[in-house]
């Protein structure tokens, strides 16, 4: 079945820079290693999305669309659809003293956080340090290799899809997460790891509202619930922990 907007699929992809054939991002262990970019913390596999969904750029998801699952597709993307052009007014001076504040030696390479944005610092000169706000591929041209493993049909499988793109944790483990289906409403109880997890609360607010968003959005569901249910075995079970 032709893929269409709003359906569920999982993909493998790896993109490269157009001009050199340098692969910057890619789902395939032995591609990572070859490229140089290969990162121990990060889980090598095709990827959950929704068409539309923007969760990759919508260029791909515009390519993607009539594909069927198993069939792959080489996508060509300008700048001006993928990351932007390169814009001269993010590329900024800072004061060296700024950076003392915060008790920090700015170097060449160096990424630095300022207002919410990421960037590069290019030089270091005297007083002042020239950083660049720009993202890393903006101003170049992209070409995507990119392969439709799955097109997910069941509803079940569809959240526990959004689950993994957004709540991505190694120790959670997806068959042990509940989904409980009643009429418009959907409730979801994780796998029990997650009532431990360590992550910022703000974090997972936001992963849960984003699962919530995507099934709203592309499903026939209204409501969905978190349920978060402690049983006295796990409370007696973090009391022997908190002893030890």
């Amino acid at each position: 079945m032709a893929i269409e907007n709003g359906d569920f699929v999982r993909l493998n992809f790896t993109g490269k820079i157009k001009e050199n054939d340098d692969v910057f991002d890619t789902t395939y262990e032995d591609v990572a290693k070859d490229a140089g970019i290969y990162v121990d913390e990060k889980t090598y596999k095709a990827i959950p999305i929704v068409v539309g969904g923007n969760h990759v750029l919508p260029a791909i998801e515009e390519a993607i669309e009539g594909l069927e699952a198993g069939d792959s597709k080489t996508i060509e993307i300008e700048s001006e659809k993928a990351f932007g052009k390169r814009n001269a007014g993010l590329i900024q001076l800072i004061p060296m003293k700024e950076f003392k504040k915060q008790g920090m030696t700015p170097v060449p390479g160096m990424q630095i956080s300022s207002n919410g944005q990421t960037g590069k610092i290019l030089t270091v000169n005297g007083g002042r340090v020239k950083v660049d706000f720009n993202h890393e591929l903006a101003g170049k041209d992209l070409v995507y290799d990119v392969e439709v493993v799955e097109v997910i049909e069941d509803d079940e499988e569809k959240i526990k899809s959004m689950i993994e793109l957004h709540y991505p944790s190694p120790n959670m483990d997806l068959d042990k997460t509940v989904i409980d289906i009643d009429g418009n409403v959907v409730n979801i109880q994780l796998d029990e790891i997650a009532k431990f997890d360590q992550k910022p609360y703000m974090d997972i607010t936001f992963a849960r509202f984003a699962i919530a968003k995507d099934i709203w959005s592309n499903m026939d569901f209204d409501k969905v619930n978190f349920v978060d249910a402690f049983e006295k075995k796990d409370i007696e079970a973090d009391n022997e922990e908190d002893e030890e």
